[in-house]
């Protein structure tokens, strides 16, 4: 038997409970992980909430990323083994495996051995927000030193692995936050530039950082009233990527600036990468090494006990913290 955290209906962080449920042996194809920490993430706000890209099986369990220590493999698993310390890629269906629990089944393709370097908390902070980056900036924009890169939220944890993998290819870094209380943390994490924008102009400021030549590279999960002026502050066929919708509020097209500079305006989503072998294979390459050369680093802003997971949501949902929330096992 293991506590696990389900929820019976979707709603807010109070939906969630933590339940006793027997776990089961892993099938051929699966391992059984013993959780030591958890990675919270944006998409399991929205997928508990019912607002995710897929609707819950009710009840239904939850979770991304875990950290923990291999307890048991499936039959034609080769290249995993029992005590393995090992870290989870979000590559999965919520509806078909969940990481918020003290033991819980994974499929192999989504286990990997973390770096000895990093703690479980830090291991379990690392997939989702790389993994994200790196599939819209390396796989979709496929950014070069030439490129400035503008980071909308650039706060969240994805935010700040945006920043650091535009640093890591040595493009230009422009962080956007609405308040001066986290410019500093931003100067100090990388961002080349930081652009407050409930204080400056984000166009003007756009246009003196690249001395009148716009972004060429947005990367924005907001959407809403301001993704207007983002395609204002970018230069000529710019690569607008879309990877969230945190604002409630409609998304105009600015049809003028769209014609007159012909943006290239895609989506993005983590199973384009994480789903693929070829490409999860690629993308892990790539992140570890950046891991071990310290040009990528987790950045945890606040951990909470596994029994206080609702504080954890509430928490998420507050959008106030810096970086990735972290739950201990």
């Amino acid at each position: 038997m293991s506590r696990v955290v389900e929820f019976s209906k979707t709603g807010p962080a109070d939906v969630l409970k933590i339940v006793d449920a027997k776990i089961p042996e892993p099938k051929k194809s699966e391992v059984r992980i013993r959780v030591k920490a958890l990675g919270l993430n944006r998409a399991e706000s929205m997928f508990r909430s019912g607002r995710y890209i897929e609707n819950p099986h009710l009840p239904a369990r939850l979770g991304y990323e875990a950290a923990g220590i291999i307890e048991s493999v499936g039959s034609d698993v080769a290249d995993l083994k029992v005590g393995n310390v090992v870290s989870v890629i979000p590559s999965f269906s919520l509806n078909e495996y969940g990481m918020y629990g003290e033991l819980v089944l994974v499929p192999a393709t989504a286990v990997v051995k973390h770096p000895q370097s990093l703690t479980f908390e830090e291991a379990a902070s690392i997939w989702m927000m790389f993994m994200t980056a790196y599939d819209a900036l390396i796989g979709t924009a496929k950014i070069t030193p030439q490129d400035v890169v503008l980071i909308p939220a650039a706060s969240s944890s994805v935010g700040l692995a945006a920043i650091q993998i535009t640093n890591m290819i040595g493009a230009k870094s422009v962080a956007l936050t609405r308040t001066s209380e986290k410019k500093a943390a931003l100067l100090k994490v990388g961002a080349a530039h930081v652009i407050v924008t409930e204080e400056q102009d984000l166009v003007a400021e756009v246009m003196k950082i690249t001395k009148g030549k716009g972004a060429t590279v947005v990367y924005d999960p907001v959407g809403g009233p301001t993704f207007p002026k983002l395609i204002a502050a970018t230069a000529p066929q710019a690569r607008v990527i879309v990877y969230g919708a945190l604002s409630n509020e409609v998304t105009p097209l600015p049809m003028l600036d769209m014609i007159a500079k012909r943006p290239i305006i895609t989506g993005a989503i983590i199973a384009t990468t994480s789903g693929d072998p070829q490409s999860q294979k690629t993308a892990v390459e790539f992140i570890t090494r950046g891991l071990k050369s310290r040009a990528l680093k987790p950045v945890i802003d606040k951990k909470f006990s596994f029994e206080k997971i609702v504080d954890a949501h509430l928490y998420l949902e507050g959008n106030q913290q810096f970086g990735k929330i972290v739950v201990t096992v």
